[in-house]
């Protein structure tokens, strides 16, 4: 089953209560369903995410989740985590001068792509962005991508990374020691310690 990414506008609320719809209202609603053949699919309680965005309209959230993806591709890494990286920079868009720089950005993005980025093939996208990587834009969504896509539990368990040692105890006594795949020293390389 293909991960299937859904951006829907959230509802409007005739309510001034302060319920869901009423939180909703002005933003957009990312969702997804991971695939269920994937790591992420098996070790999340649900298959299906959502992300709300306040600052950022659904086309500028879907081209940020496809910029993501050109930046930094990795196979069968589901959508959600990229979806992160949308949601951080919907939160840096709280400050004026930070949503203007999305804004233009993502226009900029459209306009070298004959108005529709996203629909543009991978190999454009890619030259799109090679031809941007000196833009203030750029290096903001390129920054946000490290520490969004890689500095979470989704990634780690793609990856396969088990997080910090310290927390545990250390790497020592936790088999990271374990040289099984490499002959014995000789005693030369490895003197004992006194």
């Amino acid at each position: 089953m293909r991960q299937r990414i859904q951006l829907i506008p959230s509802p409007k609320s005739k309510s001034t209560k302060m319920e869901r719809r009423a939180f909703l209202k002005g933003s957009i609603v990312l969702t997804g369903v991971l695939s269920s053949g994937s790591l992420l699919a098996a070790l999340a309680p649900s298959r299906a995410w959502a992300l709300t965005a306040q600052h950022l309209d659904t086309a500028q959230a879907e081209a940020l989740l496809v910029m993501a993806k050109r930046l930094y591709p990795h196979k069968g890494l589901a959508d959600a985590v990229y979806a992160i990286l949308v949601k951080d920079v919907d939160d840096a868009s709280s400050d004026a001068n930070t949503r203007q720089l999305v804004v233009d950005g993502i226009k900029k993005l459209n306009d070298a792509a004959q108005g529709d980025w996203t629909g543009a093939s991978p190999e454009e996208q890619v030259a799109i962005l090679k031809s941007m990587e000196n833009d203030a834009f750029f290096q903001l969504v390129r920054g946000q991508c490290i520490h969004s896509i890689y500095d979470n539990e989704m990634a780690y368990s793609h990856f396969g990374y088990e997080g910090e040692a310290y927390s545990k105890g250390g790497y020592l006594r936790r088999g990271f020691d374990d040289l099984t795949w490499l002959p014995e020293p000789s005693e030369e390389a490895s003197p004992a310690v006194i």
